[in-house]
């Protein structure tokens, strides 16, 4: 890709703030509940609009580029629901997000393709179509159209924007093993359950409610196999070093802990990278803050 392009996304990762599973629907998926975070770690895309075509390049050796790339699906389910002819794309994906962390990287990728495209093509595609396109590209990928804090019922793709307008510093550990979704759900052992505090009834007006964030759970903790100690052990960190709360993410392996101030969250992530643990500092997004700072035009150099 060149050095000018004409739009930026940031696409941000998110948490699980608890994570209920309640049973096996007829379906075959699983109904949970869960409360879906923003975060101001980012994955960073840029966009050039092109003549015909999709074409996507990135720093990540790893990733694929082709239709099994999460972005390069959102680009062309986007396309074809267009009725506009001559659709093209470049894009580039500056990749910080690990993968296979429960941080879900790869759906905020899609999601902030979907709303760089539908802007960058002028499509002004409505918003349930673009629900629609996103929960058919993967659970995750809705609630990235809205970020902020939210919560998430059925299969994940039901998405409830909640008015948190806190911005907590935190520190993620990022440990060096990832665990497969799949294998975490097929994993879990299944008892009958029902959802208490828990998370539908939260009482996010309060002004407790960061310290009330001990109360909540992530069911799929027990389901991380041979890992399990080791995301105990990285909790058991993160609260002896003054966490609030802390959690595995979704189906790990990231585990965050929530601190009162950023001061204490920097010095942890610094102590514990010293350590040889990789851990980043950074802090929660509201929903006005993911909307101001998700796009942002060019032509501009890269950087």
């Amino acid at each position: 890709m060149s050095d000018h392009f004409d739009l930026v996304g940031r696409a941000f990762a998110k948490i699980n703030l608890g994570l209920e599973i309640l049973g096996k629907r007829d379906d075959g998926y699983h109904e949970l509940r869960t409360i879906l975070q923003t975060v101001a770690l980012h994955d960073e895309l840029r966009f050039r609009r092109e003549d015909r075509g999709i074409s996507l390049t990135t720093n990540d050796a790893d990733m694929g580029t082709g239709p099994e790339n999460l972005v390069h699906r959102a680009a062309t389910l986007l396309a074809e629901s267009a009725s506009t002819p001559r659709l093209g794309v470049s894009i580039h994906i500056e990749k910080n997000v690990p993968v296979g962390m429960g941080l879900g990287g790869g759906s905020a990728d899609a999601a902030i393709t979907l709303l760089a495209l539908d802007e960058l093509w002028h499509l002004r595609t409505p918003p349930r179509d673009l629900h629609e396109i996103a929960a058919s590209i993967g659970m995750d990928v809705p609630f990235f159209l809205y970020g902020g804090t939210a919560l998430a019922i059925g299969r994940g793709d039901e998405v409830y924007p909640l008015d948190v307008e806190s911005e907590w510093p935190i520190v993620l550990i990022l440990p060096d093993f990832s665990i497969s979704t799949a294998a975490a759900y097929a994993s879990l052992i299944l008892t009958k359950r029902r959802s208490g505090l828990t998370l539908q009834h939260f009482a996010w007006t309060s002004p407790s409610v960061r310290d009330r964030l001990g109360e909540l759970v992530n069911h799929l903790e027990g389901a991380t196999g041979s890992h399990a100690p080791k995301i105990r052990e990285y909790k058991r960190v993160l609260l002896d070093r003054g966490a609030i709360a802390a959690l595995m993410s979704g189906s790990g392996s990231a585990v965050f802990g929530v601190f009162r101030d950023e001061h204490s969250a920097r010095s942890v992530a610094d102590s514990l990278m010293a350590e040889g643990v990789r851990a980043v500092a950074t802090n929660t997004l509201t929903r006005e803050a993911y909307g101001k700072s998700r796009l942002s035009g060019g032509p501009v150099g890269r950087r």
